[in-house]
């Protein structure tokens, strides 16, 4: 365990152990911290990621710094975070402190140049943002709003938006999700059993069907009428 400790100089085989425990310290660590900080980086998550991994990098270049006294350090600070977390859904004046509320760009068809300068983002973000939406004109947005995550809500005026099925009072039939049951040349026993098939049935299915063997197929789905559609390999 002297790689934990500091020293002059480090052993190959010291750094590689330092690599290693600080790996997967780290994935614990983001496994700690929830998917949240993962897929939406707020301001509390930025900060943590900004001095996790400033403590870590240290001791995996510099040998006279001990690894024991970044882990340590990590794991306090990590629980610091978790308490701001659970502070902030439990505590609406600290949440505000953490999270600051959505700021509108876009309201009733009117850029609000007010809100692009709150937001810290120039026009040309906000257009780009429309483009990717396939939103021609601001004109057409009814509010957008800046999300404390870095994000852009849009909300299509109703006279824009395309007709629904539901707005020409048409009878449409339920959404079925398609099961997976071939993957990487491998049958998913999971999910067939779930759907009460065995591997004779898709095994026969496939074959009567498009005269291939399990391995050829990358990937096979089964809608909800029995119907298998086959993607191979070299397709």
């Amino acid at each position: 365990m002297d790689f934990f400790q500091s020293q002059e100089s480090l052993t190959v085989i010291e750094w590689i152990l330092r690599a290693i425990v600080s790996f997967f310290f780290l994935l614990f660590v983001a496994k700690l911290m929830g998917q949240r900080s993962i897929s939406q980086l707020r301001l509390l998550d930025f900060v943590m990621a900004l001095i996790i991994g400033n403590i870590i990098a240290h001791p995996l270049s510099d040998p006279v710094l001990d690894l024991k006294g970044s882990l340590t350090t990590i794991t306090v600070l990590v629980f610091l975070y978790l308490i701001g977390v659970f502070s902030s859904l439990k505590w609406s004046k600290f949440r505000k402190i953490v999270e600051s509320p959505p700021i509108p760009l876009i309201k009733d068809g009117q850029i609000m140049y007010k809100g692009l300068s709150k937001a810290r983002i120039s026009l040309d973000v906000l257009l780009s943002e429309l483009r990717k939406e396939k939103i021609v004109a601001p004109e057409k947005v009814s509010l957008a709003l800046w999300e404390p995550n870095g994000t852009i809500s849009l909300f299509i005026n109703p006279q824009y938006q395309a007709v629904t099925p539901s707005d020409l009072q048409l009878v449409t039939t339920a959404f079925h999700y398609p099961n997976t049951i071939i993957k990487e040349g491998k049958i998913v026993l999971k999910e067939l059993n779930r759907i009460g098939k065995d591997e004779l049935w898709l095994t026969n299915k496939i074959k009567n069907t498009y005269n291939l063997d399990i391995k050829e197929i990358l990937l096979a789905t089964k809608d909800e009428e029995d119907n298998i559609k086959v993607f191979l390999y070299n397709s």
